[in-house]
Formats: structure tokens, C-alpha cells, sequence
């Protein structure tokens, strides 16, 4: 990973440490008031949500440009799976351990990993089928694509990044990943605990 994703990581987990210590307290109290209680997975789950979401946010629109900036020489790609050739490119034809480790596969990596927290909440949180966490993460991939298209929706004096089309299919790609490890662990558990209710039904028949 590089030094300013490594940069923007870190920043977005400040922020979510700063947005979390605001938000913990009227949670609290509102579970409080309701549950007459404290429900930890409902703090954990906010927690969560909230983590990825700044994180998410830092990944895409950070590092920001600076005033010495210059112009991006390209600022949209529209071939598909054009990551494929540029890593084969930077790899210089030395192999496919090479290949994993150019800028291009590492990014690629990145986009899809990035999307598969959104599709796993989008299936235990949120409850939502398979098509549409993939609408879902083609949808949100599609608005991040836009505001770098636009320059941050004209907030940032120059287009930083690149709208690129490998991005929306890898994003895409990423939450329907998600969605996928989200409905495995639900069959897992599920599988679990009914070999549990088996197992305690036995314990009780011979108990009789």
C-alpha cells in the first residue's frame, strides 16, 4: 500500500474516532430511554457503519490537490479491464508474480476490497437480495466516479482523478463479494445453531 492511501487511511480513521466520541453519547441515551438499556451490538453496529464510511470517503477523496498540482494528462478511461494490459505493462513480461505487485493490479485490489464492507452490510444490515447490493455498489461506485469526473462537483480547482470505468466494475464486483460473504456466514450460522437445537432436543429426549 502506498504512502497516501497509507495517509488517507489514517485520516479517515481520525475522523471516524472524532464523528464516534460525538455520536456515542446520544446513542447511548436514546438506548437508554427506549431499551431501558445499553444494546452493545447496536453501538457495534453504528460503530461500523461508521468506521467504513469515513474510511471509504478518506480512500477516495484523498490525498487533495495541491496548489502545484498539475492537470491529469487523461481523465477518463473507458476500456474495460484496461488494468489488465497496464499491469502487464509495468510488469515488463517478468511473470505473474511481478504482475501482482504493479501499481495497477495493487489498485485494482484496492477498488474491490474497498466495496466488499458495502456488500456485506448491505446483506446482514440491510437485508438486501444479491441484485440489488450489486445495483447498490454500481450505484455508489458510479456517484464517487462522478464527483472526481466533476472535480469534486467543482469544489476542487482541478480534476485529481480519473473517471475510469475499471473502477465501477471492480467496485461492483467487490460489493456483490460482499454480499456473497455476508450470505455465507448467515448459512454458517444458521447451520450452527441448528445443530445446536438438534443436539439439545437429543439431550432432552434421553433426559426423559
Amino acid at each position: 500500500m502506498k504512502s497516501p492511501q497509507v495517509t488517507a487511511l489514517t485520516t479517515g480513521f481520525v475522523v471516524f474516532l472524532a464523528s464516534w466520541a460525538i455520536i456515542v453519547i446520544p446513542q447511548l441515551i436514546g438506548q437508554r430511554a427506549r431499551f431501558g438499556r445499553i444494546v452493545p451490538w447496536r453501538l457495534a453496529r453504528t460503530a461500523a457503519v461508521l468506521c467504513y464510511a469515513c474510511l471509504a470517503l478518506a480512500v477516495v477523496f484523498l490525498p487533495l490537490p495541491g496548489p502545484r498540482m498539475r492537470p491529469l494528462a487523461q481523465t477518463i478511461q473507458l476500456v474495460p479491464f484496461q488494468w489488465i494490459t497496464d499491469a502487464r505493462s509495468d510488469a515488463a513480461g517478468s511473470g505473474l508474480v511481478h504482475v501482482l505487485t504493479t501499481t495497477a493490479f495493487e489498485q485494482m485490489a484496492l477498488n474491490v476490497v474497498l466495496f466488499v464492507p458495502l456488500g456485506i452490510l448491505a446483506r446482514l444490515l440491510w437485508r438486501r437480495g444479491f441484485a440489488g447490493t450489486m445495483l447498490l455498489g454500481f450505484g455508489c461506485s458510479l456517484l464517487i466516479e462522478m464527483t472526481q469526473l466533476t472535480a469534486n462537483w467543482g469544489t476542487a480547482p482541478i480534476q485529481y482523478r480519473i473517471f475510469d470505468v475499471d473502477d465501477l466494475i471492480t467496485n461492483t464486483s467487490g460489493a456483490m463479494l460482499g454480499w456473497l460473504a455476508g450470505a455465507l456466514y448467515l448459512t454458517l450460522r444458521s447451520a450452527i445453531r441448528a445443530e445446536a437445537a438438534g443436539r439439545e432436543r437429543v439431550h432432552l429426549t434421553e433426559a426423559r
